[in-house]
């Protein structure tokens, strides 16, 4: 099992990528729906996913919708298996450690 994940455990970088985590696999949130979902400033949402991304855990997309720019940001494939281990971590915690083999 691994550890706690530094990156991840943080609350508001918890809560980036449990709702990250429930998309498909090529969906993406647009920046302003995933900022509503977790509750955070434009700021705030901004330098958590700069520290996700540079983790190799999300992936961010910038393009224009007519004249309007558009940030979008899904999970990576070691994001999402970096959440799973993290939250099985978590788990096995609350559960008060290992199941019995």
């Amino acid at each position: 099992m691994s550890g706690l994940n530094e990156v991840i455990h943080q609350a508001m970088r918890l809560k980036i990528m449990a709702a990250l985590n429930v998309l498909g696999p090529d969906a993406a949130l647009e920046f302003t729906r995933l900022r509503t979902l977790v509750g955070a400033t434009d700021g705030n949402l901004g330098a958590h996913l700069e520290t996700l991304e540079k983790a190799g855990y999300v992936a961010i997309e910038k393009r224009f919708v007519g004249r309007k720019p558009q940030t979008r940001v899904k999970p990576t494939p070691s994001g999402r298996r970096a959440f799973a281990e993290h939250v099985a971590y978590l788990r096995e915690i609350l559960d008060g450690g290992p199941a019995p083999a």
